[in-house]
């Protein structure tokens, strides 16, 4: 009997052809994940046009938990800002900044392209043009989430299958000219929605360049189920996604399915980036400046990757709007030209970085 044959080893990200080192995710990124979500949390609860000591800040937060009563210093005013205002804010800014990241470090490991993104693949532009519609036609808030996943989904479905004509032989770059493609026809549509419904113009413009200054508890209980479901689903599957970095034939060859884990990937993602995009509007980038700066970090498995992306990038969003809400106080600034001041200069960088990956 001859030696056993090696099963293939997963590649793509390594070097010499070697797969991505199966990292796991050390105490010191956890500590460092937390650590960056709690400072940037207490900054943005202390800093505003009403500007509150951290330490009492952070008091007042554990004073939240139960059995515990400490004083803090503030008076009721003060208390009544952080808690009814500041706080339901920045738990918002935490929950979709970890969903934009997280979804697109799953669409880039689905689509194996590091340049892959909600955004860049039309999923924001569908759900965008889906949650205008209600908005324009006056329908049900309540709607928002169902309209805006079913227009994420007809999107990325569209994005695929464009970026697909090309059959086996098609290049990654495909997949995201067709993106983009798809994002400029469904935006044509919001601006013809926009102009057919002036009246709601400001409503819709407002809620296009992101929001989360009139975020309350409520999109916090509608947004949260479906962080959860969305985190979960994409969670268990991290291996699958470290998997799907050899290739269909290989992944086959070492007992993946990999259509219906990319399915069940592009759904769930698809899902949590409507659910965010329908409480705080288009939030550009995210998906790329986290997802990739973790990889700098801690490697390029999944196994790391996706936990850590979901920690920094709700640190990312809550400090991007921290900065939309006082750089020009008492006016502020649409949290999605903040993102994108940074994503864009981000964005030449990584596609020079990986433009072979990438065209």
């Amino acid at each position: 009997m001859g030696p056993a044959r090696r099963r293939p080893g997963p590649r793509g990200h390594g070097r010499g052809g070697q797969g991505p080192r199966v990292t796991r995710l050390r105490p010191l990124w956890w500590l460092t994940g937390l650590l960056a979500v709690a400072v940037a949390g207490v900054a943005g609860l202390a800093f505003g046009p009403v500007p509150l000591p951290p330490v009492a800040v952070a008091t007042e937060i554990v004073n939240l938990l139960p059995g515990v009563r400490m004083t803090s210093g503030l008076d009721e005013r003060e208390v009544a800002v952080l808690l009814q205002l500041r706080l339901p804010r920045v738990v918002l800014g935490l929950l979709v900044g970890a969903m934009l990241a997280l979804a697109g470090a799953a669409y880039q490991g689905v689509f194996r392209n590091p340049l892959a993104d909600p955004y860049l693949l039309g999923v924001a532009a569908g759900a965008g043009l889906a949650a205008t519609a209600v908005i324009a036609l006056d329908g049900p808030r309540t709607l928002l989430p169902a309209a805006a996943f079913t227009g994420a989904l007809a999107a990325i479905g569209l994005t695929y299958l464009l970026g697909a004509a090309g059959g086996r032989d098609r290049s990654p770059a495909a997949l995201i000219l067709a993106g983009v493609a798809v994002a400029a026809f469904l935006e044509a549509g919001q601006t013809w929605l926009m102009q057919r419904h002036a009246d709601d113009l400001r409503e819709i413009y407002s809620w296009l360049l992101g929001r989360l200054a009139t975020g309350g508890w409520s999109d916090v209980r509608m947004l949260l189920p479906y962080v959860v479901v969305t985190a979960v689903v994409v969670l268990l599957h991290r291996r699958e996604l470290d998997v799907l970095t050899v290739g269909d034939e290989e992944a086959a060859g070492l007992g993946l399915h990999p259509q219906r884990s990319r399915l069940i990937l592009v759904a769930a993602a698809s899902l949590g980036t409507a659910a965010a995009v329908s409480v705080s509007g288009l939030i550009g980038f995210v998906g790329v400046i986290v997802p990739h700066t973790v990889r700098l970090l801690a490697g390029a498995s999944y196994r790391a990757v996706l936990p850590l992306s979901m920690l920094f990038g709700a640190a990312f969003l809550m400090l991007a709007d921290l900065v939309a809400r006082t750089a020009v106080a008492p006016a502020e600034v649409p949290i999605g030209v903040i993102t994108a001041l940074f994503g864009a200069p981000f964005f030449v960088l990584v596609l020079r970085t990986h433009r072979r990956v990438a065209l």
